[in-house]
């Protein structure tokens, strides 16, 4: 395994003064099994922290699983507050293109690219699926790329606050509360078109702090647009399980 961290302000001008990092962790290819051109799906996480840290329960040990069932993964450690929006999104956009850029060299399959994330994370994520052709994103980075998929764990996806955690939206947009158009705007399942990737979701119905509704109301959008998902919800447990193991 090969493990380094890439300064995303070194590749972009554009995050000139972020602090953001990219955590690679990248399988080897095998010679002795023939494998030394196999191109790897890639997984981004995005750790979850309402907008105000990254947690690091969601970021290595989730990049091991996924890392021991063959992907190559990378650990977004993105601008949180007082960084505002558009900065986390610009963020993704260039750890997405920094995948593409060096597809080769990392062994990546660029038709395979998938986004991850938790609670906040899983809005980040959820945000860049629909949104990586926005125009705060596309006047930085021209040709930002799509991914293929998203992997949402207990999402912040609303902003509506009869159901959103506010909080998160707070540290991302700097204000509250919300204008009608912002409310519309950073929910995520008001966003969903049909080029709307793939996406799994997760969640517990005991979630007292990003209520279930989020992954339902996703869901929902996700459906009525004829986006195949997938959705588990669970009757127990907290905010932040990670793995769900000690």
């Amino acid at each position: 395994m090969r493990c380094f961290t890439v300064s995303l302000k070194e590749h972009f001008a554009f995050l000139n003064g972020s602090e953001a990092v990219l955590e690679a962790y990248l399988p080897y290819n095998m010679t002795e099994m023939c494998r030394e051109h196999q191109r790897r799906p890639s997984v981004l996480i995005c750790p979850g922290g309402g907008y105000v840290m990254c947690s690091q329960r969601e970021a290595e040990s989730v990049a091991l699983q996924y890392l021991k069932e063959g992907y190559n993964v990378f650990v977004l450690w993105y601008s949180v507050a007082p960084q505002r929006f558009p900065q986390p999104l610009r963020e993704a956009a260039a750890a997405v293109e920094l995948i593409h850029r060096n597809a080769e060299a990392w062994n990546c399959d660029e038709s395979r690219v998938a986004i991850l994330g938790f609670s906040a994370g899983g809005h980040l994520a959820a945000l860049y699926s629909n949104a990586f052709d926005w125009p705060e994103v596309r006047e930085v980075l021209p040709e930002s790329k799509p991914v293929q998929a998203s992997v949402l764990c207990y999402p912040v996806i609303s902003a509506d606050p009869a159901v959103a955690h506010m909080g998160s939206f707070e540290c991302l947009l700097g204000h509250l509360p919300l204008t009608a158009e912002e409310t519309e705007r950073f929910s995520c399942d008001r966003l969903v078109r049909d080029t709307t990737p793939p996406a799994f979701l997760w969640h517990t119905s005991e979630d007292n702090c990003v209520p279930v509704q989020n992954s339902l109301l996703l869901a929902g959008a996700l459906s009525a647009a004829g986006v195949r998902y997938e959705m588990h919800l669970y009757p127990r447990g907290v905010h932040g399980l990670s793995l769900a193991t000690p």
